[in-house]
């Protein structure tokens, strides 16, 4: 019970404090007169990465990679499947391919790339190199491309932002916001990593198997939070871009960052099964977007599904991997 109760209070605080660091920085931003292109690109878009970010590091720091590779290829998952599946029940989201084709190929991209370089079992320096070159690579192009003529993408991300209400409107507060969602982040990603493996050795689970479900869902919502928002007031565009965002940064930034601070071993399962999961969920996205331009409510429950079989099977035939 302790292990679950701090597991819960973990999720909570990352997803508080995810929220107040998102509106701390998006409100300084602002007033800083940084364009709404580059705060939706950046502040949003990877923002709401704050608590994988936190959670991956923390782990690698704490020789834990079984976690911290498995938050990340499990919130990709899960933010496909789960979230984007949801909001299309939700209400089904049409999308405008122009806006979504430039990350759509980049996140298969970035899985086909951590799938070839996980390859030999582990992320090393090197790697992390590549992750955080193609990472800056993509901020580039995306900002060039789009800051010089209003296209598709560029009003996307420049609505990203505008998704987010009851900003701080003084400097104080901005502050506030910003050293409270820092606080909360890390006293969550503390409490989430002492429950989650606390009750992965109680329950006799691998730290893969609860790395790639539990602290993957938890570390999630902040973007679930943005993209339910979006896709109730039928902004698919910015629900679909922000998950496309989240996915891109995720395997770029964040594994760049945490196999650079830390050589992180890639799990047996991750190599067999999980990343498999991973680039098929992209792969289903980009398709479903590409030959319907929408999510019906039949493609979001779908999704769903096909996330439910992937925590079952996560629990019983894959987790003895």
């Amino acid at each position: 019970m302790l292990f679950a109760l701090s597991l819960l209070i973990g999720i909570g605080f990352l997803t508080l404090g995810g929220e107040a660091l998102i509106r701390g920085a998006v409100a300084g931003a602002r007033r800083a007169g940084v364009s709404p292109l580059l705060t939706g690109l950046v502040v949003v878009g990877f923002g709401t990465s704050a608590p994988e970010l936190v959670v991956s590091i923390d782990a690698a720091i704490n020789q834990q990679p079984d976690i911290a590779v498995g938050n990340i290829v499990g919130s990709n998952i899960g933010n496909i499947l789960l979230i984007l599946g949801l909001c299309a029940i939700i209400c089904p989201m049409t999308v405008q391919p122009k806006a979504l084709s430039r990350d759509g190929v980049v996140m298969v991209a970035a899985s086909l790339l951590f799938i070839g370089l996980a390859f030999g079992g582990a992320l090393g320096r090197i790697d992390a190199g590549i992750f955080l070159a193609g990472l800056i690579s993509y901020l580039v192009w995306a900002y060039l491309s789009e800051r010089q003529q209003t296209i598709p993408a560029a009003q996307m991300h420049a609505s990203e932002a505008d998704e987010l209400n009851a900003l701080p409107r003084t400097s104080i507060g901005i502050i506030i916001a910003l050293a409270l969602g820092l606080g909360l982040l890390i006293g969550g990603s503390q409490l989430l990593l002492y429950g989650a493996i606390g009750l992965a050795q109680a329950m006799g689970i691998s730290e893969a198997v609860i790395g790639l479900t539990i602290v993957a869902v938890g570390t999630s919502l902040p973007e679930m939070a943005v993209s339910v928002i979006a896709a109730l007031r039928r902004h698919a565009d910015v629900a679909v871009g922000n998950i496309l965002g989240s996915n891109i940064f995720n395997i770029l930034g964040i594994l760049g960052i945490s196999a650079f601070l830390q050589p992180l071993p890639i799990a047996a399962r991750v190599n067999l099964f999980d990343q498999w999961v991973m680039l098929g969920a992209a792969g289903l996205l980009v398709l479903f977007l590409y030959t319907g331009m929408r999510l019906s409510r039949l493609e979001g429950a779908l999704l769903l599904a096909g996330y439910s079989i992937y925590l079952m099977l996560s629990f019983t035939l894959i987790s003895g991997i």
